[in-house]
């Protein structure tokens, strides 16, 4: 395959994570405070609403060029991936049409002058537990004797998270408060969490959703989604043990999650296609309505995921941040169809800007775990950095920063970006 080339040079470096193949959309601020989307490229971004003012998307359909003028993508996405399949082709034209610079240039704005928003008005947020490693790590800790409850391998199992909390790449992440009950303690008590986590996931939003009361087919499933994301889904381990039953996660996990600020489409991973996950030979098949065999085949994605930590000592002697772990999402146990066909299963209807995360994505080797909890085994087994440091859980100052990224030779390197945040101490009470 030839790499297509951009004038655009930066979108040219080997290892750029947003090359003219790429293109994934965002929402940015200007200076004057207009809300505009955008795509990314190279170390720019292209103003799409300054595209239609220029009259460079006028071969479109109009509601296409309607949709790059709003404040946020929840239009563009209510259009389905066939407005996506005619915009990307046109958007790369520009990018790579020198005779087009001239007329283009003046719409880009380079990404370190920007501000980030959240890409779209996301009115719900479900939170999957997809990775069967994950589950069985964490099922180890507390029910050593029955890690893997019984129905895992059977149904998606997801909860419904809090969209209102979730917040763009960089905002600073504060410490949560709630109740927490010791081993040797008689009854609770109230203050931060001494166990605060990241994890390590991947996010996808809804395009074209459904009526109230249909159900999203497996063989549709994936016209119903726009692109993917970087999720970290910020959990307080101890207030979670105390809380979760019987109901399962509330303000352990509803105080902040944060996204990647671009959605990486669908159309731009296609070479990174891969089977899904290979189940053991003594596990269960899919019920039928989960199972396909074009899903089968290509429902999973070579996307390498890492995790990097940089503590408040490395940033003040100026030192680099450390990787914790690097996953991939091929190691999921249920694939992104899988789930969001389970969620509608029952006549639950998506929109437009919806957000389904996968849960913590981890594999099957040490490092590999996508979360604290995992890799000190609840705080057991300490890890020890490189620079004297140690850590059982996050600390104050701490930044976790989170990147994924498809690599596959002959083609262009297709990345996220990072979703980080950094820990800062809780409020007085």
């Amino acid at each position: 395959m030839v790499v297509t080339r951009s004038w655009v040079e930066s979108a040219n470096i080997s290892q750029s994570d947003f090359p003219l193949e790429n293109l994934p959309f965002g929402v940015f601020r200007r200076s004057s405070g207009l809300v505009c989307p955008s795509v990314a490229i190279g170390d720019q971004i292209l103003d799409l609403h300054a595209t239609v003012a220029n009259g460079l998307l006028d071969t479109l359909d109009p509601e296409i060029s309607r949709c790059c003028e709003s404040s946020s993508l929840n239009a563009l996405m209510a259009l389905g991936r066939e407005a996506v399949s005619v915009l990307r082709p046109r958007l790369m034209d520009l990018l790579s049409d020198r005779t087009a610079r001239n007329r283009v240039e003046p719409a880009l704005i380079p990404q370190s002058a920007a501000e980030m928003l959240l890409p779209a008005r996301i009115g719900d947020y479900t939170d999957f537990y997809a990775s069967v490693y994950h589950a069985t790590n964490v099922g180890r800790l507390f029910r050593p004797d029955n890690p893997l409850l019984p129905n895992y391998k059977y149904v998606p199992i997801g909860y419904h998270g809090r969209a209102s909390s979730i917040v763009v790449n960089g905002a600073d992440i504060q410490r949560p408060c709630g109740q927490t009950k010791a081993a040797d303690a008689e009854a609770p008590s109230f203050g931060p969490s001494r166990s605060l986590d990241y994890e390590l996931e991947v996010g996808f939003f809804a395009g074209r959703g459904n009526a109230q009361g249909e159900a999203i087919r497996i063989g549709d499933a994936e016209s119903h989604i726009f692109g993917l994301c970087i999720v970290n889904d910020w959990s307080a381990r101890d207030i979670q043990a105390w809380e979760y039953q019987p109901l399962g996660p509330f303000l352990a996990k509803n105080f902040a999650t944060t996204i990647s600020p671009w959605v990486v489409t669908m159309e731009a991973l296609e070479p990174f296609r891969a089977p899904a996950f290979v189940r053991a030979a003594d596990d269960p098949e899919p019920l039928p309505y989960l199972n396909a065999a074009g899903d089968r085949a290509r429902g999973g994605i070579d996307l390498k995921l890492e995790v990097w930590l940089r503590t408040a000592r490395m940033r003040a002697e100026n030192a680099s941040p450390v990787r914790l772990s690097q996953g991939n999402l091929r190691d999921l146990y249920w694939t992104l169809a899988q789930m969001l066909t389970h969620h509608t299963s029952n006549g639950c209807n998506l929109e437009p800007g919806d957000l389904l995360a996968s849960g913590t994505v981890s594999g099957a080797a040490q490092d590999s775990l996508g979360c604290l909890l995992e890799i000190t085994r609840r705080g057991a087994e300490p890890l020890h950095l490189p620079n004297g440091e140690m850590r059982r859980f996050l600390e104050d100052g701490d930044e976790v920063i989170l990147r994924g990224y498809c690599e596959r030779e002959g083609h262009a390197r297709i990345g996220f970006g990072t979703c980080r945040g950094v820990v800062r101490p809780s409020r007085d009470w």
